[in-house]
């Protein structure tokens, strides 16, 4: 049965995340890195001790969530003090998101995250100086679904059958990535594709990413080629101006990277892992696309994409190597 309480639950906080831990607080502070830097470190500490609380995950999930209401309210007028609290309510949070979607079907987690994309890219070219009640409506949202998702239960993850190990350093950069593209564009006030009439393009073809990510079923080494390869023409279309082409392959690519992830998070069974690969997927990467848009070093980071596609390409030849093995008995 399809379970809207937990749809609700991932759409709300996934957006909440966008539009005000994400984008909101980064303009409300002008991109002052030292500024924001109590958010993340919150956000960060949160996310790797929540396994070591010995508190059922229930409360875990209510209590993080009243306290992240409580700072939005505070919204945008925060202290180094508040804003360190609330990045510990968002970061104490993901990885009990990541808990929950493992008793998610694929039409569950294509709701929850197509949901949260197009109302990020609507809402994204809002005042971020007048979102408190938006910030208060979608954890208010988050917490209401939590409550209801515990009575119903969803099927299995059809996708848990099949076999996902990206490590840890490849996930980090494809992150790393977006987040440096993002925080660039965002910044860019002649390529902001958000800003410039691209909405329906924008919303249309993160949909369409989630679909293909969903439905598209490839070896490891081909998902991984694809997300670098889409990565590779978002840099190039930034580079040569061509916006409209840009809001075509890059949400695209946002969406069906990001699946991956979550589908490989997912399998991973420790509370603990799963905190960690948080705080390097989630903080640190995000951390640092922000350091590369603030100081204008995006121009320097496709050298990493021929280091991905090295990489790619070693996993092709040893999946031939097997098949071939498989195939001479």
């Amino acid at each position: 049965m399809f379970n809207i309480f937990l749809v609700l639950f991932v759409f709300a906080e996934l957006s909440f995340y966008l539009l005000i831990a994400q984008t909101g607080i980064v303009e409300v502070f002008h991109s002052d890195i030292f500024a924001i830097a109590y958010l993340p470190i919150g956000g960060a500490m949160a996310t790797y001790l929540n396994a070591y609380i010995k508190v059922k995950e229930h409360y875990k999930v209510i209590s993080l969530l009243l306290l992240q209401i409580i700072m939005t309210f505070l919204y945008p007028f925060y202290t180094p003090f508040t804003l360190f609290f609330l990045g510990i309510a968002v970061g104490g949070i993901s990885p009990l998101i990541i808990q929950t979607l493992k008793k998610a079907t694929l039409l569950e987690l294509g709701f929850s995250l197509g949901g949260a994309y197009a109302l990020g890219t609507l809402l994204f070219s809002s005042n971020p100086m007048n979102r408190e009640i938006l910030g208060v409506i979608l954890s208010s949202i988050a917490l209401f679904g939590y409550l209801f998702t515990q009575y119903q239960k969803s099927a299995d993850l059809s996708f848990q059958k099949e076999f996902f190990s990206y490590p840890l350093v490849l996930m980090f950069i494809w992150v790393f990535l977006d987040a440096s593209l993002f925080e660039t564009l965002s910044r860019d006030t002649l390529m902001s594709i958000w800003r410039g009439g691209y909405t329906t393009a924008i919303i249309l073809f993160h949909l369409l990413g989630l679909v293909v990510a969903i439905t598209l079923r490839l070896e490891y080494y081909l998902k991984s080629m694809l997300i670098t390869l889409l990565f590779l023409l978002s840099y190039l279309f930034y580079f040569i101006d061509e916006p409209l082409l840009l809001s075509f392959v890059y949400p695209f690519v946002i969406s069906y990277y990001n699946v991956v992830i979550l589908q490989s998070l997912i399998k991973v069974k420790s509370l603990k892992t799963i905190g960690l690969f948080m705080v390097f997927i989630g903080w640190i990467a995000s951390g640092g696309g922000l350091m590369v848009a603030t100081q204008n070093l995006i121009e320097y980071i496709p050298i990493l994409i021929p280091m991905m596609l090295l990489h790619d390409s070693v996993k092709q030849l040893n999946f031939k190597k097997g098949v071939i093995s498989w195939l001479k008995g």
